[in-house]
C-alpha cells in the first residue's frame, strides 16, 4: 500500500524576473510525497500561476483527491487527470522516484554519472536596456553560446538595439540567439516586426502572436522569414488527434516542451511523436521549477537525444530553491554525482 501527501511551497525570486506578462517575484508550487514500505517519492506539480491551464479554483481539491485515490495506480490516476497536467507531472515523477534504487536518479544515464552534460540556452529576462545589457555580457562572459532574449514589453527598437549590439561584436556561428515574445505582437504587425528580427540571424522566436489564433499563426509559419517555435499554442491542448490537428495546421518549425504544462512525460512524449513525423524540430524548457522538478525533466531531457540546446536553466533563479547536484557551467547543465540533495525540513 501507498499513502500520499502533498505540501504547497513558494520559491523566492533572488531578483524579480520581468515578462511580457508581468514582473514575478514569486513561484507557488506543489509537492506530492509518497511512501509505501519504508521508500519515498517525491514529485513536483509545478503549477503555473496565469499559464497552466489547470491554474483552477480546485487545483488544492484534486491535489487531495489524488492522494485519497493513490492506490489507484499510475495508469488509472493519469487518465482521471487530464485536464490537470502539473499534477500529471508530479505523479508520474513521485511514482518514478518511489520506484528508483536513488529517490532522485529517475532516468540513470552518463548525465546522471557525471559523464556528459547538457547545453543549454543562457535565459535573458526583461527590464531596462541597461539591465538587459548586463545580463547578456554576464551570460557570455560564463561561457553560454546560445541567448535566449524575452522581447516584448520594452520598446521594440530598444530590443532591435540590443540584438544589434550583440550582433555587431559576435556572428551567429559565436553566438546563437533565440527570442522570446510570449505573444506580445498583434497579428498585424508580426509579419513585419519578424523580417526587422530576421536581420539579425536569429535561430528562432518564441510564440510571436496569442495562442489560439491557429489561422493567423499557421499564415506566419508559411511566410516567415525567421523560424517559429510553438510555445504557449501547445498548452490545453489534451488529445493526441487534437495534438495532430493543430500541428498540421499551423505547421510551425519548432515546438517546445514544458514537462509541467504539457502533461509531463507522457504529453511531451506525443508531441514529440507527432512532431518528428512532421519534421518538426523540438526542444524542452523548464517552467520555474524548483530543483526538484528541474531534475527530474533535465534527466528525461537527456534521453531522448536532442541536438538542439534546451532551455534548462532556471535553477538559479531562487534563494530557497532546494540544494542539489544540478549545476550551470559553461553554458552547460552538469549533473554532479557526488554532491547530495538537502531538502532541508521543508518536505520531511
Amino acid at each position: 500500500m501507498i499513502s500520499a501527501s502533498y505540501k504547497k511551497y513558494i520559491l523566492n525570486f533572488k531578483q524579480a524576473s520581468g515578462t511580457s506578462r508581468g514582473v514575478l517575484k514569486t513561484k507557488e508550487t506543489w509537492f506530492l510525497i509518497l511512501n509505501a514500505e519504508g521508500k519515498k517519492g517525491i514529485g513536483e506539480c509545478g503549477l503555473f500561476r496565469g499559464l497552466s491551464v489547470d491554474d483552477r479554483p480546485d487545483y488544492e481539491e484534486k491535489l487531495k483527491w489524488v492522494c485519497r485515490n493513490i492506490n489507484l495506480g499510475l495508469e488509472e490516476l493519469l487518465a482521471e487527470l487530464m485536464a490537470f497536467p502539473s499534477i500529471q507531472f508530479g505523479l508520474e515523477t513521485a511514482f518514478k522516484s518511489l520506484e528508483s534504487p536513488s529517490m532522485f536518479e529517475l532516468f540513470p544515464s552518463k548525465f546522471t554519472q557525471s559523464e556528459d552534460s547538457i547545453p543549454i540556452n543562457g535565459l535573458i529576462w526583461m527590464g531596462s536596456e541597461a539591465f538587459m545589457k548586463q545580463q547578456i555580457k554576464d551570460k557570455i562572459e560564463a561561457g553560454f553560446n546560445c541567448i535566449k532574449m524575452k522581447i516584448g514589453a520594452i520598446d521594440f527598437q530598444q530590443e532591435i538595439n540590443l540584438l544589434k549590439s550583440i550582433r555587431n561584436q559576435f556572428t551567429s556561428k559565436d553566438i546563437e540567439l533565440r527570442v522570446d515574445a510570449n505573444g506580445a505582437f498583434h497579428p498585424s504587425e508580426a509579419l513585419e516586426k519578424l523580417k526587422i528580427l530576421s536581420e539579425f540571424d536569429l535561430h528562432s522566436i518564441e510564440q510571436p502572436i496569442k495562442q489560439g489564433q491557429f489561422q493567423d499563426m499557421a499564415a506566419l509559419c508559411e511566410n516567415t522569414p525567421l523560424p517559429i517555435a510553438l510555445d504557449e499554442e501547445l498548452i490545453g491542448v489534451f488529445s493526441v488527434t487534437k495534438k495532430q490537428e493543430l500541428l498540421q495546421t499551423i505547421n510551425p518549425q519548432y515546438i517546445i516542451l514544458k514537462p509541467s504544462l504539457v502533461a509531463g512525460f507522457c504529453g511531451s512524449n506525443e508531441w514529440i511523436d507527432i512532431a518528428e513525423k512532421q519534421n518538426m524540430g523540438w526542444w524542452i524548457t523548464s517552467a520555474l521549477e524548483s530543483n526538484i522538478g528541474l531534475n527530474a525533466i533535465a534527466q528525461y531531457t537527456y534521453t531522448k537525444n536532442s541536438s538542439l540546446l534546451q532551455g534548462l536553466g532556471t535553477g538559479g533563479l531562487f534563494f530557497n530553491n532546494f540544494e542539489s547536484p544540478l549545476q550551470v557551467k559553461n553554458g552547460t547543465l552538469q549533473y554532479r554525482k557526488n554532491v547530495n540533495w538537502n531538502l532541508g525540513n521543508e518536505l520531511i
